[in-house]
């Protein structure tokens, strides 16, 4: 059985994980999934940037309104690697 990376919630978890590490420019290794966004510097144009990273590598639109703080709208890794995975899986329907 064979999965791509969008497939696989694995996958998409470090993606994520790599991705705002590269936006942090924090190693990958640094973050868990209960890693708070706030907590390792990620402000509201670190959020912004790290939708439109994940939006091109995934092929996928995230709805994000900038009147809102990170906080409110992703609040740990776990949190954004979750609506990655809904927005693919509602792609997929």
């Amino acid at each position: 059985m064979s999965q791509t990376m969008s497939e696989s919630p694995i996958d998409v978890t470090s993606e994520v994980k790599s991705i705002i590490a590269r936006q942090k420019e924090i190693p990958t290794e640094q973050l868990r999934l209960d890693s708070r966004l706030k907590d390792i510097g990620v402000d509201s144009l670190d959020v912004i940037e790290i939708i439109f990273a994940l939006e091109e590598k995934f092929g996928i639109t995230i709805n994000y309104n900038a009147n809102r703080s990170a906080s409110e709208t992703f609040d740990t890794v776990a949190q954004v690697a979750a609506a990655v995975n809904k927005l693919l899986s509602d792609s997929r329907s």
